[in-house]
């Protein structure tokens, strides 16, 4: 997208089941400096059982305490047929649509659509037959490790490579809904880009930038956070979401931390060579007079002789007589 981060916008559950929110909420979005718009295509049934026993039954903590995760599903669940019109208005406005299945029939709508990657959530990283159905479809896979060990990882990425699948991009991610920066532990990043030869990102819970920011500086090349045009419309994911002002104040930090890490460079301009010290005449000297720390000495600008001759210098007969403030140079010394 004409920079080195890739900045998703995950619409999830903020749609509160209203398609027009959903339509003002991808354009906040593109207003906002996002690259791409990221939705999840599941049902209910794509992720849960309809049962009230001791694993289906209420949640007894957290941010959907009280709530059975299909009831959970339920309401946060994008209508299928909303999906191809929200395509079209993101592309309108010049940014990427992907979704994340969560069954093969997900997987399939999103192949009548034609979208260019796919993100495997977190939850689904152990998922290895959506995994490997996923990866047959042979494009760009985004994963998130949130609640994965490492032999997740490894198993969820050699399915990848087993499909023919080399375009993979691991999200350092924090499964807690919000996250505190404390649980962060970017520092992983470096590691699964070094362990695993792929691309690297984040997917961020937290309330601010400053994960997206450090991540960047850590070398993601990927940066996920969740979107609502306003918490107060609630839903589900309404309390770990950025609004508009605040995505767009994360976006140009983490374009501005992109400039600041630049590239690796030893290298100097001319005029910068011409700030450092050099040497100098420090007094008058005349022609056959010996050059000494009493009549040389080593200040800014750098139009004399590098530094490192100065020990060279002491002790040789100068050509001609020099006035003091001249760059010393080789042509005035015999």
């Amino acid at each position: 997208m004409g920079y080195k981060t890739f900045i998703i916008a995950e619409l999830s559950a903020n749609h509160n089941n209203n398609f027009d929110i959903a339509v003002k909420t991808i354009e906040a979005m593109a207003k906002a400096g996002a690259d791409a718009v990221k939705v999840q295509t599941y049902t209910a049934d794509s992720l849960t059982l309809d049962v009230d026993n001791e694993h289906f039954g209420p949640r007894k903590e957290g941010l959907w305490k009280g709530k059975r995760p299909y009831e959970i599903f339920k309401e946060g669940s994008m209508p299928y047929e909303w999906q191809p019109k929200l395509k079209k208005i993101t592309e309108e406005l010049g940014l990427k649509f992907f979704s994340s299945p969560f069954d093969r029939h997900g997987v399939d709508f999103l192949e009548g659509m034609d979208v260019e990657l796919y993100k495997i959530a977190s939850f689904e990283i152990t998922d290895i037959p959506l995994i490997d159905y996923v990866a047959s479809k042979k494009k760009p896979m985004i994963i998130s490790t949130g609640v994965a060990e490492l032999s997740d990882i490894e198993l969820a990425v050699a399915t990848c490579r087993k499909n023919g699948v080399d375009d993979i991009t691991l999200l350092k991610c924090t499964s807690e809904y919000p996250a505190t920066v404390a649980a962060a532990n970017l520092a992983t990043i470096s590691n699964l880009r070094e362990t695993f030869n792929v691309k690297v990102g984040v997917s961020d819970h937290t309330m601010g930038s400053t994960v997206p920011v450090v991540a960047v500086a850590l070398g993601a090349t990927v940066v996920e956070k969740h979107f609502i045009l306003d918490r107060s419309l609630g839903g589900p994911d309404s309390a770990f979401s950025m609004e508009p002002h605040e995505f767009a104040a994360m976006v140009n930090a983490v374009r501005e931390a992109e400039v600041a890490v630049g590239n690796v460079t030893y290298s100097i301009s001319d005029k910068d060579k011409t700030r450092r010290r050099s040497i100098y005449v420090s007094k008058d000297i005349k022609k056959g007079d010996i050059l000494s720390e009493e009549n040389i000495k080593c200040v800014r600008p750098g139009f004399g002789l590098h530094p490192k001759n100065f020990n060279t210098v002491i002790g040789k007969k100068v050509n001609e007589d020099i006035e003091k403030g001249t760059p010393l140079s080789w042509s005035l010394i015999n």
